[in-house]
Parts: C-alpha cells; structure tokens; sequence
C-alpha cells in the first residue's frame, strides 16, 4: 500500500476509486473546508490516481482489488479522529458529511449512515434497489437494527471503526461494519441524503449480477456468528443493540 501524505486534519474522508477520473472534481470540490480527502485507487486507469493528487487528495493505492479492500486501506491510512466514507462516482455529496459528524461529536450516534433519496430517473436501479431492501430486511433480523438503507455516505470514530476488526474486503465490508457495530452496542443512526445519477457505469449495481454478487457477499457476512465481547466499540459490552432512527 503506497500512501502519499498530507496534512492531518480532525475529518479523514475515504474515497474509494476505480476509474473515476470524470467524476473526481465534483467530488473534490463538494469537501467540507479543512477536511482531507484520501482517495484511495483501486487499480485505475483513466488517470484517476494523478487526477486527485492534482487537486489535493491524499492519494493510496490499494493492488487488492475490491471495495473493501479499497475502503479499509483508506481506514489505515486515515489519522483524524473522524472517519467519513463517500462513494467517488458522484452519486452522493460530501459536502453533507458535516452533519454526520457533528451527531457523533455530540453524542448522539456512534455510527451514522446516509439514507439515500433518488433525485432523477434511473439513480438507483429497480435491481439495486430491491437488492438493498432484501438486505435490510436480513440486517434486521440479524441484529434488530430498523435501518432502510445500507448506504455509502457514513461517519464514525476512528479508533472504534479499528477495533471493529473488520475483515470482509468484497461487497460486504459496508454491512460488516454495520453488524458488528450492532453486535458493540453502538448506537446507529440514518440521516436523508439526496442521491444523484452517478457519473459512469457502477461496477457493482450497474448490472443484475454485479448486484447478486453483491448481495451473496452480503449474506455471507450476516452469516457470521455474533462478535464476542472482546469487540471494541464506543458502547461495546453497554448492553446490547441499539436502534436506528431516521432523520
């Protein structure tokens, strides 16, 4: 893993990249003042990589192909005490990501998620669509958790995404995240964002098998047993799962 510094900052945001160089600026641009930007490249080549150091990202690059792989290399690398994901294909805006954080610095939520709202025709596929929702359903029933959406856009903690001891380097990394913080304690919270027509063609929902190869990544990780106690999150061993609450 190549990791080309910046300056600390107290809000890493982690932009998973492969071949995104069209959708880049916009992405770039929408950053909250002060906040770094590490994009980490997934094995681009469209220039993605060059692209993003030319407009200030902190730029990793993960050979590992995989979304999680990407998104975790982009955990590693961060130093903020905050930790944000965004999708780098323009579908979501990270200029929205202040909210997320400002609840966990609060108190509020240990682990906060966008609930993506399509905003044009053709955002977000039928079949990607009934893939997250099948998801959600499982999720619940794993975990309790009443979330509507398994979106991208998310924030927490550092250091407690760390001793989430997340392993999953495909599709499932999102909801892993999400499981285990629910077997922790931690208390997950869902926030409205829009969602725009994404810039390119998705590799994952941008095709029914992209999709169902998505979703069985899924549902092996909500096959996986409970994390034991030894988990570490900001309400691990506070007394079970908590609920998600729409905002």
């Amino acid at each position: 893993m190549d990791v080309i510094p910046s300056e600390p900052t107290t809000v890493d945001v982690v932009l998973p990249c492969l071949d995104e160089a069209l959708a880049l600026p916009w992405v770039l641009g929408r950053m909250p003042d002060g906040w770094r930007a590490i994009v980490v490249d997934n094995g681009s080549t469209d220039g993605s990589a060059r692209i993003a150091a030319e407009l200030g990202a902190t730029v990793v690059r993960e050979p590992r192909r995989g979304f999680g792989a990407a998104c975790h290399a982009g955990l590693l690398a961060a130093e903020a005490e905050f930790v944000c994901f965004c999708d780098c294909d323009a579908s979501l805006d990270p200029g929205l990501l202040p909210a997320f954080v400002a609840e966990i610095a609060a108190g509020r939520a240990d682990l906060v998620l966008g609930r993506r709202r399509p905003q044009a025709r053709g955002a977000w596929p039928a079949h990607a669509r009934a893939g997250n929702l099948a998801l959600a359903r499982m999720l619940r029933r794993r975990t309790g958790l009443r979330l509507r959406d398994l979106g991208p856009l998310r924030a927490a903690r550092r250091e407690a995404l760390l001793g989430l001891g997340l392993t999953d380097r495909r599709s499932g990394y999102p909801l892993q995240m999400v499981v285990r913080a629910a077997d922790a304690g931690w208390r997950v919270a869902e926030r409205e964002v829009p969602y725009l027509p994404r810039t390119g063609r998705s590799k994952v929902t941008g095709t029914w098998r992209g999709t169902w190869q998505a979703v069985h990544d899924m549902r092996g990780v909500l096959a996986e047993p409970p994390a034991g106690a030894g988990s570490d999150g900001p309400r691990a061993g506070r007394g079970g799962t908590s609920r998600a609450g729409a905002r």
